[in-house]
């Protein structure tokens, strides 16, 4: 985890950008100590959003499942991939 204080956000924000795309981890900004925020790169962003979305997609399937969606077995779903 990378914390830094919110006085290296405003004197070295170059610096605080580099140190996210490189590491591809979100820094975490304080101010008097305490969590205020948090700084990430965007391909790194995008990327949680996508994961994010993929997540609540098959949480919803699932759910659906459980409440009597139509499924269908490995074969048939390689059979409807074929046809693509």
């Amino acid at each position: 985890m990378i914390i830094k204080p919110s006085s290296a956000l405003r004197n070295n924000y170059s610096g605080i950008s580099i140190l996210a795309k490189q590491t591809q981890e979100p820094v975490y900004i304080t101010v008097n100590g305490e969590g205020d925020g948090v700084f990430m790169d965007m391909e790194a962003f995008e990327r949680r959003e996508q994961l994010l979305n993929l997540r609540a997609q098959v949480l919803q399937a699932e759910e659906d499942r459980l409440h009597g969606a139509k499924t269908m077995s490995i074969s048939e779903a390689r059979e409807v991939l074929k046809k693509l």
